[in-house]
């Protein structure tokens, strides 16, 4: 026998086998009786089947991938080609034993053998019929039992109510076929021709969509009238499934448009997810709810989360807003509702952290000492808003760092330079697609506790647009007596902020709004001396960065008078970001030498500095001579800290006219003129003839003209120049003032006192003209960084000449 069709509707599709090789084709009753007839070998070697139950007289492919299967079906294939077909309990099992297995199976006879090409072996199988293992006889190298018959009750031929049965499965199976889109019309043909009462019932039975459970029950009815009633009874409610189904899909086919067609895929891929071992919405919605437990909010926040949890089980998931519904409980439930790290009021190790991390800054750390005693002695101070304001470079952000460590907080940070958008600080309402919490909600978050260090860095960078005033945003966050109810967009409920405590920065305090300087303590944090420049130097940069450059101490040593050198000669800042960098420079030509196995010197050395760095380029911040008349050093406070600038005038000539030059501002424009005009009226006392001023036109210059220039402190200094031209007497050598005038002759206080002192230390100064009212400021410098300094202190202008203008006419003097 060839090209015969064996047909099964193997998970309700048609399937056809053709094969040169004899085969068994649909049974006949003649067939059938023959099966019948057939005795059983009284031991049969057993395959377990996974996830299917053969029956009598169909022919089913399965896949072999087990050990013992292989051996099992290459062993039978040799012999006689007859085995026992048994399914298991579990499926799940990898290496059923005889506890694993059901009492009844079927005999089955091996049709062909495939050899697959991922190396697994598929047979087709005929079953023959039904048997009960008796005893197990081996379960090596598989399993091997002695069987018995299992008896099969069948009804007289004559039956007339079997034979309604026999119909009404003929005609439910041809109904489900015609009802499922999945089966072949074929298949019609093929239950049409099923002359055999029992192979009906076996076929149909085999290629419902029944579980394994389910078949094994019917396998095991030993009446074949009952069991083709429990068939009839399976199939009547597969047939109602598929005619509802049918029936919900032409009803709603003309109504699904792309977003219902996306839900329903969306659904499907739940399925799969869960399949998968994923977890589908529900479960996630389950663990939200789970994990609130766990939180420590009030009953507002408790019942405003569960009302939300419930608005989000109500929304379709592929609508827009279930993303954010999503994201906005996420966020809740992540949030440190309450939840605070225990501070450590160990003062001394705080003061320890505070020296180890930063070299002077005595006023900073002396600060923040007193406020952790007062936090440890109240235990429920509202944590004031410091603002440290002072040039690039000196430690400002870092400060909160080491204030975080000592205090055993988490440290949080956000960078607010060129921040425009309100959003940013408030959130995002929900409305929005893509709406997000704040930055302030956030770092809260990242942080995981309610009482972190909160560095707001650059406050003094912030802008203004038209997505409205972070600034005026920030007075929320910022004021004590509000921030415990901080309200953002996108949270929509009052988060606490009154146990954060907030460090600012900024480089300067003129561009932060009043208000917002209002709600925060400012500490002015100064620049560095070049002495501790050195020990900074010494201390951090170097260790730092010959770290990060893989050297040690052995690899390379810097001394001190080279650190000064790269300090006087290489930097001009406040600061000691410079500095960082041209230590690193030097270390990276000692790195460079180490990986190139080649000589250097470990011990740097002054002529290494000049070879590595280059010839020194800010040797001009040193004193200028002033042997011509009308030269005056003044004093200036710039971003970069304190510096020194020369004030020069100049007399041709003329009508009494004054131009001014320099690219200057003008509060230093209306100095000069508040200069010219006091000498005008008080020319007699200067020893001046008032009609020569009418005849010379004066040039006040300010050089590096193209550097912008203004303040107050400067008018001394203009004063003194304007009168050193039109006397033509020199200024005292290694002398700098500042301070500001007035028409009456007054000499006002001005800031930046310590940057502008440093600054003339650095430039080699010996005298310093300043208002007394600075005289504070300079009791609070540190006397080893003002030795060497002589300080004069005035009320009036006339004191200022007094001390500045010399007796001596300079050289090649005009005759006024």
């Amino acid at each position: 026998m060839s090209n015969h069709k064996i047909l099964t509707i193997d998970n309700l599709s048609l399937q056809e086998y053709d094969s040169e090789a004899e085969l068994i084709p649909l049974l006949t009753p003649e067939d059938e009786e023959e099966m019948i007839n057939e005795e059983l070998p009284p031991s049969l070697p057993i395959l377990p089947l996974r996830n299917m139950v053969l029956f009598p007289g169909v022919v089913i492919p399965i896949t072999a991938g087990r050990d013992k299967s292989i051996k099992l079906i290459n062993d039978a294939n040799a012999g006689g080609k007859i085995i026992g077909v048994v399914a298991q309990k579990n499926e799940e099992d990898e290496e059923p034993t005889k506890d694993d297995i059901h009492n009844i199976g079927t005999v089955a006879r091996i049709l062909r053998v495939l050899k697959m090409p991922d190396g697994t072996t598929t047979v087709i199988l005929q079953g023959k019929k039904r048997f009960e293992i008796d005893t197990v006889v081996s379960e090596e190298p598989y399993i091997t039992a002695s069987i018995k018959e299992f008896e099969e009750s069948r009804p007289e031929s004559k039956d007339t109510e079997f034979l309604a049965i026999l119909e009404s499965v003929k005609e439910l199976a041809i109904q489900i076929i015609k009802e499922s889109p999945n089966i072949p019309s074929e298949a019609t043909f093929a239950i049409k021709n099923i002359e055999s009462q029992s192979f009906l019932i076996n076929f149909v039975t085999s290629n419902m969509n029944l579980s394994v459970k389910e078949k094994q029950d019917l396998l095991a009815i030993s009446s074949l009238k009952d069991r083709a009633l429990e068939t009839l009874r399976f199939m009547n409610i597969e047939l109602q499934k598929l005619e509802l189904k049918n029936d919900i899909q032409s009803k709603v086919r003309f109504d699904l448009d792309q977003q219902q067609r996306e839900y329903f895929l969306q659904q499907q891929m739940k399925t799969i997810q869960e399949e998968l071992g994923g977890s589908s919405q529900e479960e996630e919605m389950e663990e939200m709810l789970l994990k609130s437990k766990s939180k420590k909010w009030d009953k507002k926040t408790k019942k405003h989360f569960e009302k939300e949890l419930s608005k989000m089980r109500r929304m379709n998931p592929q609508a827009p807003d279930f993303g954010i519904q999503r994201n906005y409980l996420d966020l809740f439930l992540e949030l440190p509702w309450n939840e605070y790290s225990k501070d450590n009021f160990d003062l001394k190790r705080a003061q320890k952290i505070l020296d180890r991390d930063h070299f002077g800054l005595e006023d900073v750390k002396k600060r923040m000492i007193e406020h952790l005693a007062v936090l440890k002695l109240r235990n429920d101070m509202k944590s004031p808003i410091i603002c440290l304001t002072g040039p690039p470079g000196v430690g400002k952000t870092s400060i909160g760092r080491s204030v975080a460590e000592a205090l055993g907080r988490e440290y949080v940070r956000i960078s607010l330079g060129g921040l425009r958008d309100e959003s940013e600080i408030r959130g995002h309402r929900k409305t929005y697609i893509g709406a997000m919490s704040g930055r302030i909600i956030q770092s809260l978050k990242k942080a995981g506790t309610s009482n972190p260090v909160f560095v707001l860095d650059e406050i003094d960078k912030l802008s203004v647009s038209s997505q409205g005033d972070p600034s005026s945003a920030l007075l929320e966050v910022l004021d004590p007596e509000q921030n415990n109810s901080f309200y953002d967009n996108f949270l929509e409920m009052g988060y606490d902020l009154s146990k954060v405590m907030f460090i600012a920065t900024s480089n300067t305090m003129s561009s932060i709004q009043p208000a917002l300087r209002d709600r925060m303590e400012i500490i002015k944090m100064s620049g560095y001396t070049i002495e501790e420049k050195v020990e900074i130097a010494r201390q951090h940069l170097l260790p730092r960065q010959l770290k990060e450059h893989g050297l040690t101490a052995k690899d390379l040593a810097i001394g001190k008078k080279q650190l000064e050198k790269i300090v006087e000669g290489y930097t001009r800042e406040s600061g000691v970001r410079g500095l960082e960098a041209k230590i690193a420079q030097v270390i990276r030509n000692a790195a460079k030498s180490v990986a190139m196995e080649e000589e250097y010197n470990k011990k740097v050395t002054d002529a290494d500095v000049v070879r590595i760095l280059g010839v020194p380029r800010l040797e001009r911040d040193k004193y200028e001579s002033n042997d011509v008349a009308g030269v005056v050093t003044g004093l200036a406070w710039t971003s970069v800290g304190g510096d020194i600038l020369f004030i020069e005038s100049l007399i041709s000539p003329g009508k009494g006219s004054m131009t001014i030059t320099g690219n200057l501002g003008t509060v230093m424009k209306e100095s000069a003129t508040i200069a010219l005009e006091y000498i005008k009226a008080n020319a007699q006392l200067l020893g001046l003839n008032p009609d020569i001023i009418s005849k010379y036109n004066i040039h006040l210059h300010v050089p590096e003209g193209a550097t912008p220039k203004d303040g107050p402190s400067a008018g001394i200094a203009m004063l003194t120049s304007l009168v050193s031209v039109f006397t033509q007497k020199r200024v005292k050598k290694n002398m700098a003032m500042t301070g500001e005038i007035t028409l009456r002759g007054k000499v006002l206080p001005v800031g930046g006192i310590k940057e502008k002192i440093l600054a003339a230390k650095r430039a080699n100064i010996k005298e310093i003209i300043l208002c007394h009212e600075n005289k504070s400021d300079i009791d609070e410098i540190k006397p080893e960084y003002i030795e060497g300094l002589t300080f004069h202190y005035v009320k009036e202008m006339s004191e200022v000449l007094k001390i500045a203008i010399t007796d001596q006419k300079v050289k090649n003097a005009k005759i006024l």
